[in-house]
């Protein structure tokens, strides 16, 4: 775990090392009756899952940072759309104890395995709902995703779920051209930001986008 978090140049304590590592370890081991992830490997799944999420935290930390900065009170309400074993949304739940994530799958025994890792790791600021996201009723300050949909459907599904001054933040592949061309007017992408993972050769971007102004 430790290389992994030098490599990123993140700052994370013993205690969150030692629960990312435990949630890992969980991951492997419900896969195998959940089918949580297509990989089984061990190293593979610290690579192309763990470290992959992993690598949105400084991202997210500026954001946090400058909502702050901006006066904004209260804990930051988080959506992981389609979050299958928790990636992102219990990586973030656990580097990020300021923030409340929820995490939301259409697969009944995805969003349990998520309410068993709140449970066995002590995780108050996570939980999860099984349900379409269109399904939702509570808004959320930042809505991210993680290879689930193109970016249109992802602000189309999610749109009545975003709180004033909210943003979407989508992780990507490489950064989707085509995909943001196909945006309606009422969105705006405002950043786009190229990710690096450790030990694995493929691009990885970070789109960030809002609602035009008045919408």
């Amino acid at each position: 775990m430790q290389p992994t978090v030098t490599a990123l140049g993140l700052h994370l304590s013993d205690a969150q090392q030692t629960l990312l590592s435990r949630y890992m370890v969980m991951l492997q081991h419900w896969n195998s009756t959940y089918n949580l992830t297509a990989l089984r490997d061990a190293p593979d799944m610290l690579t192309h899952h763990l470290a992959d999420c992993l690598t949105v935290l400084p991202a997210l930390g500026r954001h946090l940072s400058e909502r702050a900065a901006l006066g904004g009170a209260g804990p930051v309400r988080l959506l992981d759309v389609g979050s299958g074993g928790g990636l992102p949304g219990v990586v973030l739940a656990i580097c990020c104890e300021g923030v409340h994530v929820t995490c939301v799958d259409t697969v009944g025994k995805k969003a349990a395995f998520i309410r068993q890792v709140a449970a066995e790791l002590r995780l108050p600021n996570l939980k999860a709902e099984h349900a379409r996201v269109e399904q939702l009723k509570q808004s959320y300050d930042l809505i991210t995703s993680r290879a689930f949909a193109s970016l249109v459907d992802f602000v189309t599904l999610t749109h009545q779920l975003l709180a004033p001054g909210g943003l979407w933040m989508a992780m990507k592949g490489k950064p989707p051209e085509d995909e943001q061309a196909a945006l309606p007017e009422t969105v705006r992408v405002f950043h786009v930001e190229q990710l690096h993972v450790p030990g694995l050769d493929a691009e990885r971007c970070l789109v960030w986008m809002r609602p035009e102004a008045g919408q």
